[in-house]
């Protein structure tokens, strides 16, 4: 129950930066496509797809540290805490270094025959990249005071540093609406110098407010507990690596078949999935550091409900925002964008669709990162990763529509769910029947519930101003009832009970 209501009030907080953070996010979009125009937007996707690619492996890298942290946090070991993250603080300094010399020997490839860019524009996508090179160093230095941040569950801090980084960014769209510099050069940079800036302000309050952030090296090395972190690491990076390569793939065979204008349309996709996702995922960084102390106290069977209960509630916190989205994206676009690039609803469309499925399994990760056996499923991921490019890259050689390069990722997505499956019965005995029972099941079903009913609207001639908002209105209704009868089992019901009825008695 204790660790039920400190995710609850984790969430509860992280929420509200969401709630302030994604309308400010997606109008500061809107006034980054109208500045830079459609070419230069899907330019900047291209090019500064580095940006997306960072943030992933940041927060992947992050979460693999903190699940040491944590573990040794649920064993009780503050020693143990500070050389995890002295030993973790070394490991990325030698990363960082890496990754900058991967990317500048990439970037000479991409700007040699790979990449299709407009001569005129090659310069400064050149000095866009060495921008985000610049970012890549300063970002992979910070994973240790991510996981710090995370591991003690203190996401009242992240929460403010999500909303100024939402006010600087909007700060930098009506910047580059009166700047007369090159807009697309002043992006870049301004991109970059903000993730430096947010990278230093969390490494000054973790020194000053985290006991374990005592640098010395020499006190707290300890060669075994490196070579753990290493490989656990080292595997971890493989499989965020090749999935972060996959991603930027498709912005990169996009681009190879069908220029920049088609990039934009992607771009546009990729903002508004990842912002929507991530209210979603903002449960999940809430509930890592339980699903990792508990496996770390030796407690397998709460990681397990913690791990089950995560997967359906994300999967609903998701649907929620999804479904009106899905079925009123036309008339949102038309709202939100001045101008919608070609194929952006349809690519927004599929890429919702594929982040539902990988919703469903998405804690299965989690929990198979804190047994700490991850070696053979990196590698089967890693490999699998890569299908999805390989095999649309083919079908646009034989001159397939773009969009099909979404569907074969959605077919990728349900066999990545089967390969999660997997490895959970063998490495965290997971029960595949039950899961599929209590999570699968109940999540698919209650989708199709709400899509049908929010689609009640388009049975009448309304204008469609009044249309969307009933289609908002009965799928919030719909999904609270189907929610608590289908999506919730009784003991879940028990846990939520009291927090409802501790609230409604506040009124």
């Amino acid at each position: 129950m204790q660790a039920a209501h400190r995710v609850a009030k984790n969430t509860g907080i992280l929420y509200a930066r969401m709630a302030i953070t994604v309308f400010i996010s997606l109008y500061a979009t809107r006034l980054v496509l109208a500045a830079l125009g459609v070419a230069d937007f899907g330019l900047f996707n291209v090019v500064g797809g580095v940006v997306a690619m960072l943030g992933f492996l940041n927060s992947s890298m992050a979460v693999a540290t903190q699940r040491f942290m944590s573990y040794a946090q649920g064993e009780g070991d503050l020693e143990k805490v500070k050389r995890i993250f002295n030993m973790s603080t070394i490991l990325h300094a030698g990363i960082a270094v890496l990754m900058v010399l991967i990317l500048e020997i990439a970037g000479y490839f991409f700007f040699n025959g790979i990449l299709n860019i407009a001569p005129e524009r090659v310069e400064v996508a050149k000095i866009i990249y060495h921008f985000m090179v610049v970012s890549t160093f300063f970002t992979v230095l910070s994973v240790p005071y991510e996981a710090v941040i995370t591991s003690h569950e203190n996401m009242l801090f992240y929460a403010i540093l999500g909303i100024v980084e939402a006010l600087l960014k909007l700060g930098i769209a009506l910047y580059l609406a009166y700047s007369a510099f090159d807009h697309l050069v002043a992006y870049g940079f301004l991109t970059a110098a903000l993730a430096i800036f947010l990278l230093i302000l969390r490494r000054i309050y973790c020194h000053r407010n985290y006991q374990e952030c005592e640098l010395n090296f020499r006190k707290y090395y300890e060669k075994s507990l490196m070579k753990e972190i290493s490989s656990f690491a080292g595997w971890s990076l493989l499989g965020t690596a090749s999935s972060m390569l996959a991603n930027y793939g498709q912005i990169i065979v996009i681009n190879i078949f069908y220029g920049s204008i088609v990039n934009a349309a992607q771009g546009i996709a990729i903002q508004v999935s990842g912002q929507l996702g991530a209210f979603a995922n903002t449960m999940l960084k809430a509930l890592n550091p339980i699903i990792d102390k508990s496996e770390g106290a030796g407690n397998r069977l709460l990681m397990l409900k913690a791990t089950m209960s995560g997967s359906k509630i994300s999967f609903f916190l998701l649907i929620f925002f999804y479904i009106p989205v899905l079925i009123e994206m036309p008339y949102i676009f038309s709202l939100w964008l001045k101008n919608v690039p070609d194929y952006a609803v349809l690519f927004c469309r599929l890429g919702l669709i594929r982040n539902l499925i990988d919703q469903l399994f998405v804690t299965l990760t989690s929990a198979i990162a804190a047994v700490g056996n991850i070696r053979k499923f990196q590698i089967y991921n890693s490999v699998l990763n890569f299908f999805p490019l390989l095999i649309s890259y083919v079908l646009f050689s034989f001159h397939f529509p773009v969009y099909y390069l979404y569907i074969v990722f959605i077919i990728y997505s349900l066999i990545g769910g089967i390969l999660v499956l997997s490895f959970a019965k063998s490495d965290c005995e997971l029960s595949i029947p039950i899961y599929l029972k209590n999570v699968v099941m109940p999540c698919l079903v209650s989708f199709v519930l709400i899509l049908i009913l929010s689609l009640v609207p388009f049975l009448f001639n309304l204008n469609q101003s009044l249309r969307l908002l009933f289609v908002i209105s009965i799928s919030s209704i719909s999904f609270l009832i189907v929610f608590w009868f289908i999506g919730f089992n009784i003991e879940e019901r028990m846990i939520v009970k009291p927090f409802m009825k501790k609230i409604f008695s506040r009124q």
